[in-house]
């Protein structure tokens, strides 16, 4: 079946779309309280698009999401964060927090940023702690608790700890998610 790129196809096409509508590309300007230091954010995001070459070879292309896009079950898409510190200085100790978005789910392991120093962590309760490796409690079917890796359905936050952005650059952050 093909995409449907058309608003008010039907419900299932708003149901996919609603979800993805809350975070679409934005600029957020945040500045200190005392006025020292400027970080302008900015979020886009891409679906993947799989096409065939001239030789039949998969390439993956990235297309730009944009006003009220429509994205359906499987696809897969890419958020990129950028952050562009505008000011003669750097900026300390910057928290960025992600919510993964409803319909959504993290691709493990996909977070990548462009300043190394950057600590990642996630959470699987809405944003109340994080931990580099969320892990759940499974009881098994003889009683016994075990603790396992909590899987990618369960992730709801991506936490990026960035201990300094220098002065007049940008730093950038990407993941995926999969739409449910």
């Amino acid at each position: 079946m093909k995409g449907v790129f058309i608003a008010g196809i039907g419900a299932f096409a708003l149901i996919a779309t609603v979800p993805f509508i809350n975070y679409v590309p934005a600029s957020v300007v945040a500045q200190s309280v005392q006025n020292q230091s400027q970080l302008q954010l900015r979020l886009e995001a891409e679906k993947q698009v799989i096409t065939k070459d001239q030789q039949g070879k998969q390439k993956v292309v990235w297309q730009a999401l944009q006003g009220k896009a429509v994205v359906q079950p499987g696809d897969v898409l890419r958020y990129t964060l950028n952050g562009e510190n505008r000011s003669d200085r750097p900026i300390k100790n910057l928290t960025l927090n992600q919510p993964i978005p409803k319909g959504m789910v993290y691709v493990l392991k996909s977070v990548d940023i462009t300043n190394k120093e950057t600590k990642v962590t996630y959470s699987i309760d809405g944003g109340r702690s994080f931990v580099e490796n969320p892990t759940v409690k499974i009881t098994l079917p003889n009683g016994k608790v075990e603790i396992k890796p909590a899987p990618a359905t369960a992730y709801t936050n991506i936490r990026l700890q960035l201990p300094s952005v220098a002065a007049k650059t940008t730093v950038k952050a990407t993941y995926l998610t999969q739409v449910r």
